[in-house]
C-alpha cells in the first residue's frame, strides 16, 4: 500500500451539457437548454481521483480548504463547445494551518503531491516547509516560484505557459514541462506523446500527468519511464469529455 498525501485547493467541477439549437430573439446569443449535469471532484480532488484510477493500492490523505469552490461550465453537448464558465467560492480561502503535528506527519507518507492553484490555501513558506519534510514530492503550482521552493521538491511540474513565467528557474534538473500534444520536456529532452489522440477536452490533463508520473516513479525510480507512462495516461483523458480519468 502506497501512502500518499495530497495537499491543495479542491473544487467541484460541474458540467451542464446543453442543446443549443436556436438563438434568442432578444439578443444574438444561443439559447441553452440543459440536458445533462455531470459533477466530480476537481483541482486537488481530481489528483486524488486519478491516483485511485491508476492504482487501487494507494491510501490517500487529503488536505484542502474548508470553503466550497464550484466551477460551473455550460457546454453544447454535440460539439463539446463551452459557452461560459463561472467560478464560485474562491474569493476568500482560509489558509492551511501547518501545526507541528501536521508537519511532523508529512515524512510518514511515501510521497507528497502538492496541487497548488494559488487561491490562498498555501503560502510560499508552507510550500518550503512541505517540500523539506517530504520523502518524495511533486509540486504542480500556478504561482511564480522561487529558487527556495524549487530546491526542496523532488519534482516540479509546469505547463508551457507556466514555464515562461518561471524561465529563470528552468536550469534546475527537477523541473518537468508538459507541452500538450507535443509531449513533455525534461532536461532539454522532449518525450513525445506515444499515442496522440484527438483533443476533446483538456480539463484536468495536468492532474492526470502529475498523478501518473509520481506513481510510476515510485515503482522503480526511473524518471524517463515515468514520463512516458504519464504522457500515455494524459493522452487518454484529453480524448474524453469533461474532467476525466484514465
Amino acid at each position: 500500500m502506497i501512502r500518499v498525501l495530497v495537499i491543495g485547493e479542491k473544487c467541484t467541477d460541474k458540467f451542464i451539457y446543453c442543446d443549443a439549437s436556436r438563438f434568442s430573439p432578444e439578443a444574438p446569443v444561443p439559447v441553452l437548454n440543459p440536458i445533462e449535469i455531470v459533477e466530480n471532484d476537481g483541482m486537488s480532488g481530481n489528483v486524488a481521483r486519478n491516483l485511485l484510477s491508476i492504482n487501487n493500492n494507494v491510501l490517500i490523505t487529503h488536505w484542502y480548504q474548508d470553503e466550497k469552490i464550484t466551477k460551473t461550465r455550460f457546454v453544447e453537448k454535440k460539439s463539446n463547445h463551452m459557452f461560459i464558465r463561472f467560478d464560485e467560492g474562491e474569493d476568500k480561502i482560509t489558509p492551511i494551518n501547518l501545526t507541528e503535528d501536521l508537519i511532523s506527519s508529512i515524512s510518514s507518507y511515501d510521497l507528497v503531491i502538492v496541487s497548488d492553484y494559488y487561491k490562498g490555501f498555501i503560502s510560499d513558506e508552507d510550500l518550503i516547509t512541505i517540500g523539506r519534510n517530504s520523502k518524495i514530492s511533486i509540486l504542480d503550482s500556478k504561482r511564480k516560484l522561487s529558487q527556495d521552493i524549487v530546491r526542496v521538491f523532488s519534482f516540479v511540474k509546469l505547463n508551457e505557459k507556466e514555464s515562461l513565467q518561471n524561465f529563470n528557474l528552468l536550469d534546475y534538473k527537477n523541473i518537468i514541462i508538459t507541452l500538450g500534444s507535443k509531449g513533455t520536456m525534461f532536461c532539454d529532452e522532449i518525450f513525445p506523446s506515444p499515442n496522440p489522440q484527438e483533443t476533446i477536452d483538456v480539463s484536468g490533463a495536468g492532474d492526470t500527468f502529475t498523478a501518473s508520473f509520481i506513481l510510476k516513479y515510485v515503482e522503480n525510480f526511473n524518471i524517463k519511464e515515468a514520463i512516458i507512462f504519464a504522457n500515455k495516461m494524459s493522452s487518454q483523458v484529453v480524448s474524453k469529455r469533461g474532467v476525466a480519468v484514465p
